[in-house]
């Protein structure tokens, strides 16, 4: 198997590893899913506040990618969007490096308000901006040619690609974060919540630029 051949497996892979990790920083959600079980003293409470941080945190991926699913529609600026797109992500892992600020905003929506709290807090920490690079490179270009209007087929096939990257990227997102959030309901508890939120802050904004920077090695090569 050629490497060319391979080279969509990591892709997938990539989709799948970002979501884990999106899923294991505290900043994604999960401790709201404790809080929710403990408060409730209901293992069921915790799983039901699960999909709304899922829901929200998927919708945000969407928002951000659907755009670009129509863009690469015009296949001869295809390669310059996806250099655009990845100097793009590398500049918002550069500005979270300088400015590492929470959005005061944030701070004042109701943890009630699951699904609206996931939303903004992976818009404004980049969480779906991480992704834009990972789909571009999924996203073939179609033989065009004059006598069929391949443009109609073609964002469909891209738009089909932007949920389903989305959809297995907030799967592996809820997997790590449920798991993350039981142990800690389960056997760790509160103590280890409070022991173990270290600031991914830095962490975060080196692997925006991280992915920026090989997306755009790709797209230079």
């Amino acid at each position: 198997m050629s490497a060319a051949d391979w080279t969509p497996a990591w892709l997938w892979l990539a989709v799948i590893a970002s979501g884990l990790y999106h899923g294991v920083n505290p900043g994604m959600g999960w401790p709201l899913a404790v809080s929710a079980g403990l408060m409730e003293r209901s293992p069921r409470a915790l799983v039901a506040a699960l999909w709304p941080l899922t829901a929200g945190h998927l919708l945000a991926m969407l928002l951000v990618i659907l755009p670009f699913a129509l863009l690469v529609a015009v296949v001869e600026w295809q390669r310059t969007i996806q250099i655009g797109a990845s100097l793009l992500v590398i500049a918002f892992g550069l500005f979270r490096l300088a400015n590492r600020r929470h959005p005061r905003v944030l701070a004042r929506i109701s943890p009630a308000q699951l699904g609206l709290w996931s939303f903004a807090v992976a818009l404004a920490h980049g969480a779906a901006l991480m992704l834009v690079p990972i789909y571009l490179g999924l996203c073939q270009e179609a033989d065009l040619d004059s006598g069929h209007a391949a443009a109609g087929t073609l964002i469909n096939a891209n738009l089909s690609m932007a949920v389903l990257v989305a959809t297995i990227h907030a799967a592996a997102m809820v997997a790590a974060g449920g798991c993350c959030a039981w142990l800690a309901y389960r056997y760790l508890g509160l103590k280890f919540i409070s022991q173990s939120w270290f600031n991914l802050d830095t962490t975060w904004a080196v692997s925006l630029i991280l992915v920026g920077a090989v997306a755009l090695a790709f797209n230079l090569s």
